[in-house]
C-alpha cells in the first residue's frame, strides 16, 4: 500500500507516508492498538495506536505536530506503552522533527504549521527517529 491509498488522520502523517514511499521504506499505517489501561475486570479501557509500523526497523512511529503544550498526553501514552509492553519499540516524531523534514525535503507544510517554520527551525536539526529515551521521564 502507498500513501496515496491511505486515509490519514492528519496531513503530517500523509507527508511522512509519501517520504517513506519515496525512499522505499516499508511501512503500515495504524496496524495495531495496544491496551495501556484496564478496568477492575481486566477489560481494556484505554488504547494507544501508533501511527506507523516500520517492519524492517521493528519500530512504531507516532507523529505529533499538535500544539506542543498538548504533547505531554502523547508522551504519557508512549511511556505507558514502553512500561506495559517493553518488547515494543515506539518513537515519537515531534513537531520540530516534522518541520525539519518539511524543510529538508521540500514538502508542503499544512497551513497552521507554515507560520512556525522560520522560528521552529533554528538550531541543530533532530533525527527522523529520535532516540527512544527522548521522551521525558
Amino acid at each position: 500500500m502507498t500513501a496515496d491509498e491511505v486515509d490519514f488522520a492528519h496531513e503530517s502523517e500523509r507527508q511522512l507516508g509519501l517520504l517513506l514511499d519515496f525512499y522505499e521504506v516499508a511501512w503500515e499505517y495504524e496496524p495495531r492498538s495496544f491496551a495501556i489501561e484496564w478496568d477492575a475486570d481486566g477489560h481494556p479501557t484505554r488504547m494507544f495506536t501508533p501511527d506507523f509500523w516500520l517492519p524492517d526497523e521493528g519500530t512504531f512511529v507516532e507523529v505529533t505536530t499538535m500544539d506542543q503544550k498538548l504533547v505531554t498526553k502523547k508522551n504519557g501514552k508512549v511511556k505507558a506503552l514502553r512500561r506495559l509492553h517493553p518488547h515494543v519499540r515506539c518513537r515519537i516524531l515531534y513537531q520540530r522533527d516534522y518541520l525539519h523534514l518539511v524543510l529538508k525535503y521540500g514538502l508542503e507544510a499544512p497551513e497552521r504549521l507554515a507560520d512556525v517554520l522560520p522560528t521552529r527551525m533554528s538550531g541543530r536539526p533532530t533525527l527522523l527517529l529520535p532516540d527512544e529515551d527522548a521522551v521525558p521521564a
